[in-house]
């Protein structure tokens, strides 16, 4: 069943922006899902089809926004084992592995995490927003490990959509990258935009994009004559923009081991530990996973914070890396 709502302007909303107007007066649903509805021609000002989210409203403005009624999926379930950290009536934590993407999309429609939930329980998800994303409040890369959180109904959805917009979730990630962090524990505050020259990947910018803001520090540092300088870190997200810490980590010059997309190239280090080379070497992923995670229950109101270890193929490096800088 579609829902309504209806708005109308005060006069101490002049010049406000309309999706940031909705956004305030409308707790139930997210600013990304007001942007979404406004363009797919949901939303009217005075019986006036409006298709630009940054209009800036007057006095005695009447709003009228359509949110409706949720599609039906028609994904395949996907028969895949999922690594369930904690669920309830409401949401699913899940830790993914590497090598499996989020949803589906080009070329790949069938194998993924969203067709394993349906698999799992294909009328426990919420189904507001992308018809392809059922459940999907954010995302972690396919060769990213590391916890997500699912929404099983609707009001999860929003009520999870809105912390992550205000930026109140709590998400701590562990890498491994290249060289030694100069200072070893900072924030990285730039823009982040698409880059002109690969539209499939990001890129650090001066003057446009969307502020992307990284806390760091190094966790331990390995470094001697046998093996590259390599530093373990941990990140904690103010944002979370697309490639965020992989982006951050480039713009540094310090790129995570195992990251394809955006890597610095390190000259062939001598006498090193043949096993550690060939391990970093054949790692068929980047050395990124997502191992807290923290945020208020939708319906419980109260806070929730879930960690998870490192996988097998990147501790088994931190171990030789420890053995070999000895």
């Amino acid at each position: 069943m579609e829902k309504k709502i209806n708005l109308k302007v005060k006069e101490n909303d002049k010049n406000f922006r309309l999706d940031v107007f909705i956004s305030n007066n409308s707790k139930e649903i997210s600013r990304t899902r007001i942007k979404n509805l406004i363009l797919d021609k949901k939303l009217k000002i005075n019986n006036k089809i409006i298709l630009d989210p940054a209009k800036k409203l007057n006095p005695g403005d009447k709003i009228n926004l359509i949110i409706p009624e949720p599609k039906k999926s028609s994904l395949k379930p996907y028969k895949y084992k999922l690594n369930i950290v904690y669920e309830d009536e409401d949401l699913i934590v899940l830790n993914k592995p590497s090598g499996i993407v989020m949803h589906p999309g080009a070329g790949n429609f069938d194998n993924t995490i969203v067709n394993a939930l349906i698999n799992y329980d294909k009328d426990s998800l919420s189904s507001i927003g992308d018809k392809l994303r059922p459940g999907i409040v954010h995302r972690i890369d396919k060769n990213t490990s590391g916890l997500v959180v699912i929404a099983k109904n609707n009001q999860s959805h929003e009520n999870l959509s809105l912390q992550f917009s205000k930026h109140s979730i709590t998400r701590i990630y562990q890498l491994l990258v290249w060289g030694k962090i100069r200072p070893s524990k900072g924030k990285i505050e730039t823009l982040i935009t698409r880059s002109s020259k690969n539209r499939q990947m990001m890129m650090v910018s001066n003057s446009k994009g969307k502020k992307a803001i990284t806390n760091y520090q190094t966790i331990e540092l390995f470094e001697n004559k046998s093996i590259p300088t390599l530093s373990l870190l941990e990140c904690k997200l103010e944002t979370g923009r697309t490639h965020q810490i992989r982006v951050h980590m480039n713009f540094l010059g310090n790129s995570i081991v195992g990251d394809d997309k955006y890597k610095k190239k390190f000259k062939k280090i001598k006498n090193i530990n043949p096993l550690l080379e060939e391990k970093i070497i054949n790692l068929k992923r980047q050395f990124l996973h997502a191992k807290t995670i923290g945020f208020i229950h939708p319906k419980k109101n109260k806070q929730m914070i879930f960690n998870s270890i490192l996988p097998k193929e990147l501790e088994t490096i931190l171990k030789m890396l420890r053995k070999t800088s000895k």
